[in-house]
């Protein structure tokens, strides 16, 4: 792994408690809105990347998605299985890194991946995007977010490479790499895909800016 992509570290210890995991319960309805369609389109199977406490990944398996969650969280995807387990929802379960994901080429239809590649410096990005780009099914979509440079937090802390900045002391993920980007910046990462929407959104209040982008291999 990117010795920048070390976030997951910092969830592992959030989804140990239930404080931690209140917030992140709900699935965002930008992504049930796209996993809706794409389902009503025919896409069958999906990758719920960097699934955190299961909260895309169980909507999906419920949208009748055979679904896969993903994580390096040992935390987070114990409590996913237990969720599923729960509501009687059928998930494949991998641990591993976003960079080097453990899937054959063209494995799924959809791959959705919220609030969890921009957790790196640019290269980081670009080897996920490329990981991204090759476990999807030829006419699969992708969908996720990175963070805009709108963002309130845009700046903030100590930038250890072009984009990228860490709020030492900020506790949480802060104290790891945060990768931001305009519009332009974010279209020119996307190489290899063809980006079909695109949309600044305050993601959970003012100022919290993110990129919604949903893209398909060409």
């Amino acid at each position: 792994m990117d010795n920048t992509a070390t976030a997951h570290e910092s969830w592992d210890q959030r989804w140990k408690s239930g404080e931690g995991r209140e917030e992140w319960l709900n699935p965002d309805p930008i992504v049930l809105r796209w996993a809706q369609a794409r389902r009503q389109g025919g896409a069958e199977t999906a990758l719920d990347l960097g699934c955190g406490i299961g909260r895309h990944s169980l909507a999906l398996a419920r949208l009748g998605y055979v679904t896969t969650a993903f994580d390096a969280s040992l935390a987070g995807l114990e409590h996913t299985k237990r969720a599923a387990e729960e509501e009687g929802l059928a998930l494949i379960f991998e641990r591993g890194t976003m960079t080097d994901l453990p899937f054959p080429d063209a494995s799924f239809d959809y791959v959705v991946a919220l609030n969890v590649i921009y957790h790196g410096d640019a290269d980081v990005v670009r080897q996920t995007l490329s990981e991204i780009r090759r476990v999807l099914k030829p006419g699969g979509v992708y969908q996720g977010t990175m963070l805009s440079k709108r963002n309130a937090r845009h700046g903030e802390g100590k930038q250890i490479a072009p984009n990228t900045y860490i709020k030492e002391g900020a506790g949480g993920d802060k104290d790891h790499p945060h990768f931001y980007c305009n519009a332009a910046e974010l279209v020119g990462l996307f190489q290899g895909f063809e980006v079909l929407a695109l949309e600044d959104h305050e993601q959970k209040g003012p100022g919290t800016w993110h990129w919604y982008v949903v893209a398909e291999p060409v």
